[in-house]
């Protein structure tokens, strides 16, 4: 059998990623198999294996995907505004990236106990807890309370996340929570 080239190989990896974040995002870590993921790819399970060597180390590469995904929101969504209002922005867009696609799921729920709280906590504070920070001192919390005040702001914004997440669609409750949202940075970084 002839060897794949580079882009094929690629090619094939990308696939078998899309196919294992749809599936866990839809289903969660415990209820995707290997076997799923490759038959939604078009793939054998031992090109599963060969791009991914195993079911976690598949997820790793479908959370880091998602962080990424997410970071680039708040980036974009930040853009060239003054640092109250990219803050504030960001924030904003976190809370939607979050929550649309199944990231909530994968990045909040089953990443935490597949990966490991303290892995877990290591690849958040990396993603999303860096840009954060970096908007909190930007926005002129010192940095003697930039630390906690990440960790609290962070920690409020996954929670919103998980509820929202359990209230698919509903118009409202997300206003509720980007209302709280805004009522928060107005008393971390008023504009």
């Amino acid at each position: 059998m002839p060897r794949a080239t580079a882009a094929e190989a690629a090619a094939t990896a990308e696939r078998v990623l899309e196919a294992a974040t749809a599936r866990f995002a839809a289903h969660g870590f415990a209820a995707t198999s290997v076997d799923d993921v490759a038959a939604d790819a078009s793939v054998t399970r031992g090109a599963v294996y060969h791009h991914y060597s195993s079911k976690p180390g598949l997820f790793t590469a479908v959370v880091q995907r998602m962080q990424q995904d997410v970071a680039e929101a708040v980036v974009t969504a930040a853009g060239d505004a003054s640092p109250a209002e990219s803050l504030r922005r960001g924030s904003h867009a976190f809370l939607d990236a979050i929550t649309a696609g199944g990231h909530a799921r994968v990045l909040l729920l089953d990443a935490p106990a597949v990966l490991g709280w303290d892995a877990w906590r290591q690849s958040d504070a990396e993603a999303s807890a860096v840009h954060l920070r970096e908007a909190l001192t930007d926005a002129g919390v010192t940095d003697a309370a930039a630390d906690a005040t990440t960790a609290l702001l962070s920690g409020a914004m996954n929670e919103a996340a998980l509820w929202l997440s359990e209230r698919p669609g509903d118009t409202a409750a997300r206003a509720s929570v980007h209302a709280a949202l805004d009522r928060m940075l107005d008393a971390v970084a008023p504009s």
